[in-house]
């Protein structure tokens, strides 16, 4: 079976941790893209406000498949 798929890339946020910037970044792509299939990490950040970790960034790539 040939498939084909599209790469986009996305930054998720969170104040919590990186896992749940990764979710709110899929949750939020999910909403208009069907058929997301994986996801790669490409960089973590962090914002650092009066030395404690304020924000959590992730920047991916999620795959999906053309209808």
């Amino acid at each position: 079976m040939e498939r084909t798929y599209k790469k986009i890339e996305l930054v998720g946020i969170s104040n919590k941790n990186y896992e749940d910037a990764i979710q709110n970044a899929i949750s939020k792509a999910a909403k208009t893209l069907k058929g997301i299939s994986w996801f790669d990490v490409i960089e973590q950040h962090g914002k650092v406000v009066d030395d404690q970790i304020a924000e959590y960034q992730v920047v991916i790539k999620v795959a999906f498949k053309l209808d």
